[in-house]
Parts: structure tokens; sequence; C-alpha cells
């Protein structure tokens, strides 16, 4: 479920209403008491940060790696490029660079801390 489809039916909870028929929810049901209440408003809370977070993070970012971006990379780092600029060039985050980069033996662990090419193994 996307986060949009979440925060209509939660909405729609908070507020009183059937997310699927928009009439009033009885008044003895759960979603109608206050303490729920508030708690559907923490989680549309909740929800909106998420997606102010997924809406900035870069485009590829949790997407798998192909050998030919895994190479590609690989041998940037090799050229020296700074994790920054290899960040950007592949829509992806630094760290996520790092990480691949640790695991395709580019870089120890331990250098993961520092994420500067120069101090690659």
């Amino acid at each position: 479920m996307e986060i949009e489809d979440a925060l209509k039916i939660i909405r729609a909870l908070a507020n009183r209403t059937n997310p699927e028929t928009g009439e009033a929810l009885e008044p003895g049901t759960v979603c109608r008491q206050p303490q729920t209440i508030k708690a559907l408003n923490r989680a549309i809370s909740a929800l909106v940060d998420a997606r102010g977070r997924e809406s900035k993070r870069p485009m590829n970012a949790f997407r798998a790696w192909t050998r030919a971006e895994d190479a590609q990379v690989c041998e940037e780092v090799r050229k020296g490029m700074d994790f920054r600029e290899i960040a950007k060039l592949h829509n992806r985050t630094v760290p996520g660079i790092v990480a691949r980069l640790v695991k395709l033996g580019e870089i120890a662990p331990q250098q993961q801390r520092s994420a500067t090419p120069n101090q690659a193994a």
C-alpha cells in the first residue's frame, strides 16, 4: 500500500467516517473514541513525515544494482572521484555507494566512516 492510500484511509477514520463509503461511523465504534483519534492523528503525522523523506530520496535509492553500474562505480572510485559526485551521477545516496563498494570489496568496512575514496584500499 502506498503512503497516499494509507493517508486517505487514516484521515477518513480520524474524521469519524468510513473510508470506503464516506458515511459517518456509528457513535459507539472504536474510531470515535478520543484516544483512537489521537493515535490516528499521530499516524497521519508520521506518514506525512515519511512521505517528505521519500520524496527527497534519490530515484535509484534502494533499487537493485546492475553489473554495469557496479563496474562503473568501481572505476569511478579507482579514478579518485568523490563519493558525493559518484552518488549524484548514479542517483543514489552516499551511504548506498559506500555500502556497495564494501560489498564489492573495493573498500574495507572500517573505511566506511571516512567516505573518502583517497583512503580506499
